[in-house]
């Protein structure tokens, strides 16, 4: 799997107060510069959201597709549209980090997995980087290559090995390594290594709940790192919905939970954004396709050199 930094963006030229992995945003609102300060913790400002998707359609899609793309499943349409999302709604790829808003560098993903679906099975990360302009077909393939390489028990990648070298070692031991991380991180000096390892350091974090059979719950957003967005998926249900006319209407659904760091975008932002997550769940088509253009933040505020 290619690096987050061969995944770089190179939209804006490097300028003083950036960060490694992203570019300090200065032309945005006064209140969006505060906020930051009067709410400096994520869970401050953390903000939960739920959605009901009907997936019947999304269903019929993969029947369609299944025979081009056979390892494709509803979770490749709903990173796909998580993708899309990131090109189109470029705030949503913010974050804030010592009261400074920035604009990420890169579309990653850090989504948990389960190696074998019993209590014993192991579970692992995997942290995937993306272009804008990517499709469902390139998210099938670079999902399913990530897969592939972690499905085994026993096997460790290396965010696995690094993790179990640490409970080797004393508490206090433990405690100063995350100091020196977050001392590391503070400073934007911290090695790129364990920036590409790491879960809290990516645009989204994803995690399948109704895999196990279960329902999507809300997750808090870590203060370490920089992710400002968080994921479930639950399990398929079925809604009966009574119409007018006397009929039921059976609906097969999923039910989305997100949270978000309200100090990226403002609330008018954030509807517009779930009113577009519902067009693309209604019509997986356009994952197909490129998008016909890549919209980029204008917070940052400078000439674009791409």
């Amino acid at each position: 799997m290619k690096k987050c930094k061969e995944y770089k963006l190179k939209y804006f030229p490097w300028g003083w107060g950036d960060r490694r992995d992203g570019w300090r945003l200065r032309n945005i609102e006064p209140i969006s510069i505060l906020e930051s300060y009067f709410s400096p913790k994520r869970v401050d400002a953390q903000i939960l959201v739920q959605e009901t998707i009907p997936i019947d359609n999304i269903e019929a899609f993969i029947k369609e597709h299944k025979e081009e793309m056979p390892d494709l499943s509803l979770m490749h349409v709903i990173i796909a549209a998580a993708v899309r999302l990131f090109s189109q709604r470029p705030k949503l790829n913010r974050f804030v980090f010592r009261n400074k808003l920035y604009a990420r560098k890169y579309i990653s993903m850090s989504i948990t997995i389960r190696r074998s679906m019993t209590d014993e099975g192991e579970e692992t990360l995997i942290k995937l980087y993306f272009l804008p302009t990517d499709t469902l077909y390139d998210v099938v393939r670079k999902v399913q290559q990530a897969l592939d390489e972690n499905k085994h028990e026993g096997e460790q990648n290396t965010a696995d090995k690094f993790s179990k070298s640490l409970t080797y070692l004393p508490g206090f031991i433990i405690r100063f390594i995350v100091f020196i991380i977050r001392w590391l991180d503070k400073f934007n000096i911290l090695p790129r290594a364990l920036e590409e390892i790491s879960p809290w350091h990516s645009s989204l974090y994803l995690a399948n709940m109704g895999s196990i059979g279960s329902e999507s719950v809300y997750h808090p957003l870590y203060e370490i790192g920089t992710c400002s967005f968080f994921l479930t998926t639950g399990k398929k249900t079925t809604q009966h919905i009574p119409r007018r006319s006397g009929e039921v209407l059976s609906l097969k659904t999923i039910m989305l939970k997100l949270s978000l760091d309200g100090r990226i975008c403002d609330g008018l932002y954030l509807a517009s954004t779930l009113r577009m997550i519902g067009r693309l769940y209604m019509n997986p088509e356009q994952l197909l396709s490129p998008p016909e253009q890549v919209v980029v933040d204008d917070g940052v505020g400078r000439k674009r050199i791409d």
